[in-house]
């Protein structure tokens, strides 16, 4: 018997429930792990909420991104061995399986090898937020000089952005609502903080980029903001949309698109994880730079045990955080 996080009911942190439940052994293709860490994602709080595009059947499994040893094989695994530490991407449909739990059974396909040098919480950090804003490599193809606007810029996604962009040569705005973070994103890389709620983000853009505006606006939140964002970046610019934080319908922004030419596109990292060829070389340059240190998951806060898993997904509603929540156990 091990112990399981699932869910229940819909609603907060507080219907997630740990139950006692047989794990059993791995089918065709999978294999059990005892987890170390996982990493906790805004898609896995509005599955939990009823909010996410894929509904519940409950009770439900949830969790989708961690590390952990792998304890079993099931059949025509042939690629791992028994007592190999491996990343757990997010690859699958939510609820079909869940590695918030001491252990938990995952199809092969959708593991990496951990990366040698990492903590438990570094390796549990790293898939999901760097897949996603690989989009600013991969379809900006950003470079020397290019303003990237980072909506959100504390989440774990948001500084892996600014990681990238830096790399890149670029220069990464970050995007927060109020001035509180700004030191904290300054120190994180960003070159210039915007307080939308204090400052004109259109004003300032076109301060900081000497009137031309930004190349890029990468947007989780969506909503009618995105006006403002669309106004903010030059012709032949790009406004990605990779989630829906607002629960507001997005607009299109038909005038600043039409006038210059902008593409306004939507984003999420399966895109990358459904294509192979695309996955590898994703999966190389993040490895790159892991090695070489342009890249290096940032730790908002670690928690210990399945009991703080209630806690840790009030503190990443919360939205103080600036990087990755991860729970060990």
């Amino acid at each position: 018997m091990a112990r399981v996080v699932r869910v229940h009911q819909l609603g907060g942190p507080e219907v997630l429930t740990i139950d006692e439940m047989e794990v059993g052994d791995p089918g065709p293709g999978e294999v059990r792990i005892r987890v170390e860490a996982v990493g906790l994602n805004r898609a896995e709080a509005m599955y939990r909420a009823g909010r996410y595009p894929v509904k519940p059947h409950l009770p439900t499994l949830i969790g989708y991104e961690g590390v952990g040893r792998i304890e079993a094989l099931g059949h025509g695994v042939t690629n791992y061995k028994e007592g190999d530490r491996v990343c757990v991407l997010p690859m699958i449909q939510q609820g079909q399986y869940g590695i918030w739990a001491e252990q938990a059974i995952v199809p092969a396909r959708i593991l990496l090898p951990a990366p040698p040098g990492l903590s438990a919480a570094e390796a549990a950090s790293i898939w999901m937020q760097y897949m996603t804003a690989f989009a600013l490599v991969e379809v900006a193809d950003i470079g020397l000089g290019d303003g990237v606007i980072i909506r959100a810029a504390s989440s774990s996604v948001g500084v892996a952005a600014i990681q990238l962009a830096n790399w890149a040569g670029s220069v990464p705005i970050a995007a927060t609502r109020t001035s509180a973070k700004a030191d904290d994103l300054r120190q994180q890389g960003a070159v210039h903080v915007v307080a939308t709620e204090e400052e004109d983000l259109v004003e300032r853009v076109m301060e900081i980029t000497h009137g031309k505006g930004a190349y890029v606006a990468f947007d989780p939140v969506g909503g009618p903001y995105v006006e403002t964002l669309a106004a903010a970046l030059r012709p032949r610019g790009i406004l990605f949309i990779y989630g829906g934080l607002s629960g507001q319908d997005t607009p299109y922004p038909h005038w600043q698109c039409a006038f210059k030419g902008l593409s306004m596109r939507g984003w999420v990292a399966s895109e990358i994880w459904n294509h192979p060829h695309r996955f590898d070389r994703a999966r190389e340059t993040i490895l790159a730079g892991l090695k070489g240190g342009q890249l290096k998951p940032v730790i908002a806060r670690q928690f210990e045990g399945l009991e703080s898993l209630r806690e840790a997904n009030e503190y990443l509603e919360s939205n103080d955080q600036i990087g990755k929540v991860v729970v060990t156990f």
